[in-house]
């Protein structure tokens, strides 16, 4: 799948990464798209491999993991829900599993969800612990996945809105 690359990457502290897209569905449905296990393992992947599980207990303490397999061999990630705000703000710690990631590795995601004309621009806000943490999430190669995930997050989102009520 050829990715429309419409997410921005800017980095606006040394130690901060910031992607923001605008989907053409109405915030509520992003979210939902974003926050839905089986929706989740339809889009996480970026379309790089298959997600084999994706759980999630939203509320604020409850965590969150997802795992995929590609033909390199895979990847997990999990954490922690630090706020919710339904279809507005989701503060949610991230750590990668397969590098000897622990807990006192994780990064907080602060992702925003706003509307305008039937238009939702996400807007999520990566704080590392430092520049180097940064830094190796920007040379991982995320950013073609992330790209074509957040495509399917917008397709996701765009079929619920055709879905008759």
């Amino acid at each position: 799948m050829a990715s429309s690359r419409t997410a921005k990457v800017t980095t606006p502290t040394a130690d901060q990464i910031l992607i923001t897209r605008e989907f053409d569905a109405p915030k509520h449905l992003v979210y939902k798209v974003w926050t839905t296990p089986e929706l989740i393992m339809r889009w996480w992947s970026g379309g790089l491999g298959v997600v084999t599980l994706a759980e999630v207990d939203l509320r604020v303490g409850g965590r969150w993991r997802y795992v995929m397999e590609t033909p390199d061999g895979g990847c997990a990630f999990h954490g922690e829900f630090r706020e919710i705000v339904p279809a507005e703000r989701l503060v949610l710690t991230e750590v990668f599993e397969l590098e000897g990631g622990s807990d006192d590795d994780a990064v907080v995601n602060t992702v925003t969800f706003t509307e305008q004309d039937g238009r939702t621009t996400l807007a999520m806000l990566v704080q590392a612990k430092d520049q180097a943490t940064r830094d190796l999430i920007l040379e991982s190669g995320m950013e073609e996945g992330m790209q074509q995930g957040w495509d399917l997050v917008e397709q996701l989102a765009v079929s619920l809105t055709e879905t008759p009520a």
